[in-house]
């Protein structure tokens, strides 16, 4: 295997790997066929990344790809300790950003466009500058919708759990963490992530999830446990999201705020000349915002604005010894 060469950034403490060299892909293929063909053919470059000794379980990557459209500046594949997402939105903040430093877009009279093919479709980011330097990140969702509101689903431990499904770009299960006697400030992470890998089964066994018109993302994503509060106003919402195979997210989680507005356009409750924030386990706080309304098939949904910032951690060139017997990765947990 040639060597891999990463920039390693985090947006909210949440890590983002970005691969740019070393993972070859057949040529003529679309994103949604690269991404197929590493599901299927060569996993290998996952693992390798995400698993330890170079990863852990809660590690998340990017690899960057050409474009199949000219309206897009670049594609991205996403990658975790399960599989390949369809929309990230912490990795589009720190994408927004390595786009500008790394001279893919240019700013023009202090702002930055980027536009990144995703799974999801197209998602477009601007970039703040200042002082020559890009900052903060804010991209317009995936349309987003509500999937399930009210949904019951039975589980051994907790009875009968109420919740809702939506759709920010991936699938999320949301609920109340009171509701199933969690508490978002002392409750121990890994009670989170065990609570939402049995919601995630319960879900999974009752509803069927289809999204009306991709059908390589038909299906539940993540777990996100509220504090009960809408975000409304300038106190956040606090949440912890629980994504993949039990990989617990670090930041407020883009794709799912613009779940939780989709949930709450739906249920009534929205306000669209507000601002929402909400944060996440690490404290760091993602602005969302309604910017449109969207129609998606049979459902009636909003796309959403989220901001936030990313920061550089270092960069890296990862290699492996043919006598390595643990070189192609690992978890332990």
């Amino acid at each position: 295997m040639n060597p891999i060469k990463t920039v390693e950034m985090h947006t909210g403490g949440e890590p983002l790997r970005i691969i740019t060299e070393g993972v070859p892909l057949p040529n003529g293929l679309t994103l949604a066929e690269k991404r197929r063909y590493l599901r299927d053919e060569a996993d290998h470059y996952r693992r390798f990344l995400m698993f330890e000794p170079r990863g852990h379980r809660d590690m998340y990557g990017a690899l960057l790809v050409p474009a199949d459209t000219d309206d897009a500046d670049f594609g991205v594949i996403f990658m975790h300790n399960e599989g390949y997402g369809t929309m990230c939105g912490h990795a589009i903040i720190a994408l927004g950003r390595y786009a500008v430093d790394h001279g893919i877009v240019e700013p023009i009279n202090g702002v930055a466009h980027v536009t990144l093919q995703c799974p999801s479709g197209l998602i477009k980011a601007t970039v703040d500058i200042h002082d020559g330097r890009s900052t903060a990140v804010r991209f317009e969702s995936a349309p987003s919708f509500a999937f399930k509101i009210d949904q019951f689903v039975n589980t051994a431990p907790y009875g009968p759990v109420e919740l809702d499904i939506g759709f920010g770009g991936a699938f999320y299960g949301i609920l109340d963490a009171a509701s199933i006697g969690l508490n978002l400030s002392s409750t121990p992470a890994q009670d989170f992530i065990l609570a939402a890998n049995i919601l995630k089964q319960a879900i999974n066994k009752e509803v069927e999830i289809t999204h009306p018109v991709e059908p390589d993302i038909d299906y539940l994503y993540g777990i996100i446990f509220t504090d009960g509060q809408t975000g409304a106003g300038p106190k956040p919402s606090k949440n912890i999201c629980v994504f993949a195979d039990g990989q617990l997210d670090r930041s407020p989680t883009g794709s799912g705020n613009a779940a939780r507005l989709a949930i709450l356009a739906a249920k009534g409750g929205l306000d669209e000349n507000q601002d929402y924030h909400f944060e996440s386990i690490t404290g760091s706080v993602f602005k969302a915002t309604v910017k449109s309304h969207a129609t998606i098939d049979r459902y009636k949904g909003v796309t959403v604005e989220v901001s936030g910032r990313a920061h550089y951690s270092g960069i890296a060139e990862f290699t492996a010894e043919d006598d390595d017997m643990l070189g192609s990765g690992f978890l332990l947990r």
